[in-house]
């Protein structure tokens, strides 16, 4: 799905129109809201129409349309304001920009090792799944000096799109074992490049460079069978 947030990270407040509308949920015409996916939680925010605010509680992505769950059963007609939340937002770009981060160096590390899992939360914590069999938990420890060398260098972040087939044959593009971004409507995926450091498909919301964030901390690894290492990490203000 190309999504407005991707081409537009930056405006957070849309004056745009109804499109349909549905007690307790509405389509807008175009809306700055991330819905969420990929581990990445969705924004939050609200709406405004004359008369008229709601909270913005979820989403619902069906036929490539993104409705907006509100908290009011009100039926919302003609121009609204569409608002998300910025330290919300800010919070998950540089919380998933962090989780490449670490992809990348264990990525590197230990041959070419897959994403199994991955979740961010509220509080500015994530944890990611690895297939790396017999890992030595003190080398995924010790990627934590590299990951905030690399926030520190203040790396651009880029954004492009190529064919799906084009990235499922280069090797790398697609990192999670089990799913990956799903094409635009011309089949296209998103490429999110960390320039010099990391390049795959993603479908998220991310920095537009490494030293908008602060630095990482790895919390704890955990052994979740013989295979797989769960890698907890959190923004330093969230230790």
């Amino acid at each position: 799905m190309h999504l407005f947030c991707h081409d537009n990270p930056e405006t957070l407040t849309l004056v745009t129109e109804v499109v349909d509308a549905m007690p307790g949920k509405v389509l807008l015409a175009q809306t700055p809201f991330y819905p969420g996916g990929g581990g990445q939680l969705a924004d939050i925010g609200s709406l405004k129409w004359n008369g008229g605010e709601a909270k913005v509680t979820g989403f619902e992505v069906a036929g490539g349309n993104i409705w907006h769950l509100l908290d009011t059963q009100a039926e919302i007609a003609g121009s609204v304001e569409a608002a998300v939340d910025p330290i919300f937002r800010q919070k998950m770009r540089q919380l998933h920009t962090g989780t490449h981060i670490l992809n990348a160096y264990v990525f590197q590390s230990f041959d070419g090792a897959l994403v199994t899992g991955v979740q961010m939360a509220a509080d500015g914590t994530a944890r990611m799944d690895f297939d790396v069999p017999g890992a030595d938990n003190d080398r995924l420890r010790a990627l934590e000096g590299p990951i905030n060398d690399a926030i520190r260098q203040n790396i651009p972040v880029t954004f492009a799109y190529i064919g799906m087939s084009v990235a499922q044959a280069e090797h790398g593009l697609i990192r999670s074992r089990s799913v990956a971004p799903p094409p635009t409507p011309d089949g296209k995926v998103r490429i999110v490049e960390i320039v010099g450091l990391d390049r795959q498909a993603c479908g998220g919301t991310h920095l537009t460079a490494t030293g908008n964030s602060p630095p990482l901390r790895i919390l704890k690894i955990e052994n979740k069978g013989r295979h797989n290492r769960r890698v907890r990490l959190g923004l330093a203000e969230n230790p």
